[in-house]
């Protein structure tokens, strides 16, 4: 099956929060708490899910293995965005910002209903550990690039996130076998709450797009949306796959590493701009800039990708 059956529904989901939030069905009231259920109930329930029981998860190389790819993949892509944004740019505030945000592709909300629909839940799970480490790298790395490098420790405070500790507390919650005594109705409900993040998430991304965009907004900015769909979407995935070819890699994590390589920049990052003073018009336009043309590109990559690594 073509993976554009997986990646257009991601969109119109996106879409239809967008929507919502344009037609003022879903108020900015509702974010709080709705963000909330999400980040403590929900991704927490998919992470034990899908980690708990899984086989690819019980072997050591993927312990460690995931989680330091996802912090390079992410500390790379900052990187490289930071020196060809300092080559092009000469504020240093837009060069913080495209950095910050082209650097990061979308690690989770587009990943993961790809990951579900194309793999086994084997795939689901490295992905889950991989984002461990992507999630270090953007609030130590990212969060420092976006203040200057006036955050402090407050990263460490936003590392302690109930979504990760739940990665963490399943890995070791697999280790011991615990799937071998849990009562199957409570599985089945901790899988129902898991089936509930994916499409609040992307609801909330479209929403969060909603309060941003202006008209107009892509008319202007042409330096920033053309570099960061150069970055983003040619030369960092040729990067990442170019790992997966040549690295000797457990096979799960060779495809979570072909799905990432294809994405376009994450949104949460719109969010962090705003919080540390960040150029939002810049953030917007990577954003939307990588991400219309993903919609074409992600299928495209992803079957050549795949291929490659077979």
């Amino acid at each position: 099956m073509s993976p554009l059956h997986f990646v257009l529904p991601v969109f119109l989901v996106i879409g239809a929060g967008y929507l919502l939030r344009r037609f003022g069905i879903f108020t900015e009231e509702g974010d709080r708490s709705l963000l909330a259920v999400l980040v403590k109930l929900f991704l927490p329930c998919l992470a034990l899910d899908v980690i708990v029981g899984n086989e690819a998860l019980s072997r050591p190389s993927n312990w460690l293995g995931p989680p330091v790819a996802g912090f390079v993949v992410a500390a790379l892509g900052y990187g490289v965005c930071y020196a060809a944004g300092r080559l092009v740019f000469r504020d240093s505030g837009k060069v913080r910002t495209f950095s910050a945000v082209a650097g990061l592709q979308n690690y989770s909300y587009i990943p993961l209903p790809l990951c579900q629909g194309m793999f086994d839940r084997e795939v689901v799970g490295v992905l889950f550990v991989f984002n461990l480490g992507v999630d270090i790298a953007m609030w130590t790395i990212g969060v420092g690039i976006l203040s200057g490098g006036k955050s402090g420790n407050r990263w460490l405070s936003s590392l302690l996130n109930p979504p990760l500790v739940a990665v963490i507390a399943a890995l070791a919650l697999n280790y011991i076998g615990i799937n071998k005594f849990t009562p199957n109705a409570m599985g089945q409900a901790v899988h129902m709450l898991g089936l509930c993040a994916v499409p609040v998430g992307l609801i909330l991304t479209g929403a969060v797009l909603a309060d941003h965009i202006k008209p107009g907004l892509l008319r202007s900015g042409w330096e920033v949306i053309s570099l960061g769909v150069v970055l983003r979407l040619l030369v960092l995935p040729a990067g990442i796959l170019a790992g997966a070819v040549w690295l000797p890699l457990d096979p799960a994590l060779k495809k979570v590493l072909v799905i990432q390589s294809a994405m376009p920049a994450a949104v949460f990052p719109i969010v962090l701009a705003k919080l540390h003073g960040g150029d939002m018009p810049v953030a917007l336009r990577v954003v939307l800039g990588t991400s219309l043309p993903a919609l074409a590109t992600i299928p495209l990559w992803i079957d050549w990708a795949l291929r490659l690594i077979r």
